[in-house]
């Protein structure tokens, strides 16, 4: 009777083995052949192991005579194994240049089925080869380079603050988010439970806006903030006495904000001249991923504002506040982790090709 080898794993292969199992990318075969390989390596009979995973034993004994001869190795297919490919290098290259620099006559872009159709092969054959040369025809994405004349400095000069910020003084990121909507919905929505998600309709009623300024601590993670009802230079000046009276009086404060015309408006300068220890640093136009404050902004309308119910100003005002007390009790600063050499790298090639 002839025995089945031993498994022994060393520690690189367990991992390998491992990982395959828990990958969600891992082919199902892989997959297959990983467990029956983990389950050999405890000690169990072949037998055991077709019954765990419903198969037959001779596929058992099959992989793990290979994997006792090549390791992991073994466990791939041989080449030349599998369905014989039915198109040609040309007839995929073809398909990957008419995605890449032609467009359909009748729309913008390809889908699997205009193209199948174009090409005279199978939709599913269009998408394996998209998937194979990461082609996505249906997205896009947008962009904004900034034509800030002064867009190095600006760049470096806000980046220095982040990673290397002065002592005895204190960073703000500060910004306004405007017209903040409280919106009521027509019809009452049903509440999440198994099997299905929680619902609310598509139409709203409007119950007027408010304006949040927002003033974030790049050290401590922590929020100045509060709501009023317009954004002119009369609400941003008393936002800059709150953060005025919420700051120790002996430290600096820099302030990063964008070039919105009320930051730099006459009676808001003639201030910052009576307030030295101010210093404003602005961020290059439409560089507005430069300040850390949009971060936050994006934290409170996906867990407070966006599926919000609100039936006045007043309740949205007080769901904000609340938020913000939550958030500063529990701070979690944003680190940025780029220099601005690493920043000027990756740009440089966009600013060339638009000249």
């Amino acid at each position: 009777m002839r025995c089945a080898p031993v498994i022994k794993l060393s520690a690189e292969e367990r991992t390998i083995l491992e990982r395959t199992v828990r990958s969600t990318r891992s082919a199902v075969r892989d997959v297959f052949r990983a467990r029956m390989l983990l389950l050999a390596a405890q000690g169990r009979a072949n037998h055991e192991i077709a019954a765990a995973l419903t198969t037959g034993e001779d596929t058992v004994s099959k992989w793990r005579r290979r994997f006792a001869v090549h390791r992991c190795e073994g466990l791939k297919d041989e080449p030349g194994r599998g369905r014989k490919r039915q198109y040609t290098d040309k007839a995929i290259e073809r398909i990957v240049e008419q995605t890449l620099y032609h467009t359909p006559g009748h729309a913008t872009h390809w889908s699997t089925r205009t193209m199948a159709e174009h090409a005279g092969v199978s939709h599913t054959t269009v998408g394996r080869i998209w998937n194979a040369h990461e082609l996505k025809p249906h997205l896009v994405r947008t962009f904004k380079l900034s034509r800030d004349k002064q867009f190095i400095g600006k760049l470096r000069d806000v980046i220095g603050l982040y990673l290397d910020p002065p002592e005895h003084a204190l960073v703000y990121c500060l910004d306004e988010k405007s017209q903040i909507q409280a919106l009521d919905r027509t019809q009452p929505g049903l509440p999440m439970k198994q099997g299905r998600a929680g619902t609310m309709t598509h139409d709203y009623k409007r119950h007027g806006t408010t304006s949040l300024f927002a003033a974030l601590n790049v050290l401590e993670g922590t929020i100045i903030g509060a709501c009023m009802k317009r954004h002119r230079h009369q609400e941003y000046l008393r936002f800059l006495r709150e953060i005025d009276r919420q700051t120790p009086h002996g430290l600096a404060v820099h302030l990063i904000c964008d070039n919105y015309s009320t930051h730099k408006q006459a009676r808001v300068n003639a201030w910052l001249e009576r307030h030295p220890r101010f210093h404003v640093h602005f961020i290059p136009t439409s560089a507005s991923w430069l300040n850390l404050v949009e971060r936050f902004f994006r934290e409170i309308t996906t867990k407070q504002i966006r599926r919000g119910v609100f039936r006045s100003v007043q309740e949205l005002t007080h769901a904000i506040d609340a938020f913000l007390t939550h958030y500063n009790e529990h701070p979690k600063p944003f680190v940025w982790t780029k220099t601005a050499d690493q920043i000027l790298e990756k740009l440089a090639p966009l600013y060339e090709n638009r000249g």
